[in-house]
């Protein structure tokens, strides 16, 4: 018989903040290596996920095989499946500190450092 390899690909919801220029550009990186469905919360039907807009305005969600992830979390698991393993366990060993530094970058997306990581995330989407 021939040999046959299958890979099992995890179906990946990401829903995330539509309006905020540094998330749709994190989100096309992440899309150039990880087949996911991003959704922006404005515009999604976020009944079949229990999520609330208020919810999602608040962090990113990230819906995969029944378990839901927010925040720093989140974003170490698509860095994880995306293939970036090292800054996927940097965030997560790092705890309290890697999810302070989730909320700073949300709370923040005006400042010089978030702008100038959008410049460099379009620089690389290209």
């Amino acid at each position: 018989p021939r040999d046959q390899t299958f890979t099992f690909m995890k179906h990946i919801t990401v829903i995330f903040d539509g309006e905020c220029e540094f998330c749709r550009q994190s989100i096309t990186w992440i899309q150039n290596k990880l087949q996911v469905d991003a959704l922006a919360f404005q515009t999604a039907d976020l009944a079949p996920f229990n999520l609330t807009r208020e919810q999602c305005a608040k962090q990113v969600y990230v819906i995969s095989d029944g378990s839901t992830y927010t925040g720093a979390d989140a974003i170490a698991f698509l860095l994880k499946h995306r293939g970036n393993r090292v800054q996927s366990g940097l965030i997560t060993a790092s705890g309290e500190i890697g999810r302070a530094g989730y909320r700073w970058i949300a709370s923040h997306r005006n400042s010089w450092p978030v702008k100038l990581a959008t410049k460099i995330l379009t620089f690389l989407n290209r």
